[in-house]
C-alpha cells in the first residue's frame, strides 16, 4: 500500500504540474559563466565614482550636470544631457536615443537612461540616482562578439523601431492629453507579422515559452510569463525577453537551453502590442541599485548586426519627433555612421513631403498642416556608397489637440536578397482612423501605378487580418523608396516610407 500510495502522490503531482504549466527545472545554470564587458554606475549630481574596468584598469567618473528637455505637448523628456568628468576630462553624452558609447581617453561611455524617465513605481531600469553611466575599456567590443547575434532576421531599420527611451509612438501612443508617458524599455523591432524569423540573441536557459515556466525559485521573480513570450537566462546571467511572437518555436520548452541563433518564433503582434507587428526584445540584469533592472541593449544590436553584414554605411534619421503646427523642428542625421569614420560621409541630402530638399546633417523646418509626416535622408560617402533612413514627424494642430492625426506602420518582406523578377510582401495598418475612413495608397517608387488597399485601422488591435497585404515585384535592381499613405475625413494624412534593394537576377 505504501508502494501504491508513493505512486499515487508522484502521478498526483505529475497531474498539477502540467494542468498549471509549471516545469520541473532541469539542467538549470545557477552561475554565470560569461563576465560583462560593460560596468555600470548610477550617480547624482556631484557625485563620483572609481570603477574598475573589464581590463583590471580603474577609472574615475563624476557627474557634474544633467539637463532634460521636455517637449510643450506632453511634457515628455525628448533629449535627456549629461556632463561627466572621466579621469578629469569633460564630456556631454545624450542618454541613449539611438545613442551609442563615445571614446574619452583610455575609456568608452555612454548614458543609458536618466531620472526623467522614472515615474513614481515605473521604473524598470530600477533607477535611483539621477543618471546611469556604463564604461567599457576604449577600443573593447560592447559585448563579447562570439557570444551575442541580432535576433530579427531582416534588415537594419527595415522598418519603425522604438528604440530605449523613446515615447512610444507607432501605434498612435503619442497624444498631447494622455500625460503619462510610456518611455519604452528594451527595444522594438518593427516587422512583417507571421513571415520575420526571431532567434536567441544569446545561449541561454529557457525559463518560460508562452504558458509553459520553469520551476525555479532562482529565476521566477524576474520574469512575466504570457502566451506570446519566451524568457532566456543567458551564460552572464541577464535575463531575455522576447514579446509579441505570432508563435513560438516547438523546440524552445523551458528548462531546454537553446544555442545562440537559434530560432525562437515568428515577429507578431500578440499579447500588448499596441496593434502592431513587432518584436519586443529586451534585457534585465543586476543593477547598482541593488535590484534587477532594464539593461540598455541598443549597442549590442548594433555591433552585432555591423558584425555580421559588414555595413558600410548606416544612414540614421531616429528618433522621432512630436511638434505643434507651425513650431520648428530640427531633423537630425548626424548619428548616420561610416564604418571608415564620420569623416567619409560626404553628402547629407534631404527630400521633404512638400517636395522641397536641403543638404546637411542638420536642418530645421515647421509643418502648417497635422498629419504624419515621414522625412527622406540620403546619406552617401566618399567612395559612392548610399543609405537611406525616414525622420518621422508627427505635427498636431495647437487649436485641435484632441483630433489627433492618423498614425501608419508599413514593412515589407524579404528584405535581403531581393532579386529582380522576385515576389515582395508589402503589409500596412492605420492607426486613430476610423476602419472605413479612406484607404491606404502604395507607391512602390518604380513608375508603376499606385496600389490601393484598406486596413481595419486598428479597430480590433490583435486582430489576425488587421494589416492589409498586398505583393510587388520590381523589374529591374536597383534602390527603391517606397511610400504609403491614408488620409482622414478632415484632411489629416499620415505617410510612411521603406528603402527596398533590389539585386540583379
Amino acid at each position: 500500500m505504501k508502494t501504491d500510495s508513493r505512486l499515487f502522490l508522484t502521478f498526483l503531482a505529475a497531474t498539477l504540474i502540467i494542468t498549471s504549466g509549471i516545469v520541473p527545472a532541469r539542467a538549470e545554470a545557477t552561475k554565470p559563466t560569461i563576465e560583462p564587458l560593460l560596468r555600470t554606475v548610477d550617480l547624482n549630481v556631484g557625485q563620483e565614482a572609481t570603477v574598475k574596468l573589464a581590463d583590471g584598469r580603474t577609472t574615475t567618473v563624476k557627474l557634474l550636470d544633467l539637463k532634460e528637455q521636455r517637449d510643450s505637448l506632453r511634457n515628455a523628456v525628448r533629449r535627456a544631457e549629461v556632463t561627466v568628468e572621466v579621469n578629469g576630462r569633460k564630456v556631454t553624452l545624450v542618454a541613449a536615443y539611438y545613442r551609442l558609447p563615445v571614446t574619452v581617453g583610455d575609456v568608452q561611455i555612454d548614458c543609458a537612461v536618466t531620472k526623467g524617465c522614472v515615474q513614481g513605481d515605473k521604473n524598470p531600469w530600477a533607477l535611483d540616482a539621477d543618471a546611469r553611466l556604463r564604461l567599457w575599456p576604449a577600443g573593447s567590443p560592447w559585448i563579447r562578439p562570439d557570444t551575442f547575434v541580432y535576433p530579427a532576421k531582416q534588415r537594419w531599420f527595415a522598418s519603425d523601431t522604438q528604440m530605449a527611451n523613446v515615447p512610444v509612438f507607432v501605434d498612435g501612443g503619442e497624444i498631447p492629453a494622455r500625460k503619462s508617458i510610456y518611455y519604452h524599455w528594451g527595444l522594438d523591432i518593427g516587422g512583417a507579422e507571421g513571415l520575420v524569423e526571431i532567434v536567441a540573441a544569446a545561449e541561454g536557459l529557457v525559463l518560460s515559452a508562452g504558458k509553459e515556466v520553469l520551476d525555479s525559485p532562482q529565476h521566477r521573480p524576474q520574469i512575466r510569463p504570457r502566451y506570446d513570450v519566451v524568457y532566456v537566462c543567458d551564460n552572464r546571467g541577464w535575463y531575455y525577453r522576447y514579446s509579441h511572437l505570432h508563435t513560438i518555436d516547438p523546440a524552445v520548452k523551458p528548462g531546454v537551453r537553446v544555442k545562440m541563433g537559434q530560432k525562437i518564433g515568428i515577429l507578431g503582434k500578440e499579447g500588448g502590442s499596441g496593434g502592431w507587428s513587432h518584436v519586443h526584445f529586451d534585457i534585465k540584469s543586476l543593477q547598482p541599485s541593488g535590484r534587477y533592472g532594464i539593461t540598455e541593449g541598443y549597442a549590442f544590436l548594433w555591433q552585432a548586426y555591423q558584425a555580421k553584414h559588414e555595413t558600410k554605411l548606416q544612414a540614421v534619421a531616429r528618433p522621432h519627433h512630436l511638434t505643434w503646427a507651425g513650431d520648428p523642428v530640427t531633423l537630425d542625421a548626424t548619428l548616420s555612421w561610416c564604418r571608415r569614420g564620420p569623416e567619409h560621409i560626404a553628402k547629407y541630402e534631404w527630400t521633404f513631403t512638400d517636395g522641397t530638399t536641403a543638404t546637411g546633417p542638420k536642418t530645421r523646418r515647421s509643418y502648417d498642416k497635422p498629419g504624419k509626416y515621414s522625412e527622406i535622408l540620403k546619406v552617401t560617402d566618399d567612395e559612392g556608397n548610399v543609405d537611406y533612413d525616414f525622420a518621422v514627424v508627427q505635427v498636431v494642430d495647437r487649436e485641435r489637440p484632441d483630433e489627433v492625426p492618423p498614425s501608419i506602420h508599413a514593412v515589407y518582406w524579404p528584405t535581403f536578397d531581393i532579386k529582380a523578377g522576385d515576389e515582395v510582401t508589402f503589409k500596412v495598418r492605420s492607426f486613430r482612423i476610423g476602419p472605413d475612413e479612406g484607404h491606404e495608397v502604395w507607391d512602390f517608387g518604380d513608375g508603376t501605378p499606385p496600389v490601393k488597399v484598406q486596413s481595419d485601422g486598428n479597430a480590433v488591435k490583435l486582430a489576425k487580418d488587421g494589416y492589409a497585404v498586398t505583393t510587388h515585384r520590381y523589374a529591374r535592381p536597383g534602390h527603391y523608396l517606397v511610400s504609403v499613405k491614408r488620409t482622414n475625413r478632415r484632411g489629416d494624412t499620415a505617410l510612411s516610407h521603406l528603402h527596398v534593394r533590389v539585386g540583379p537576377r
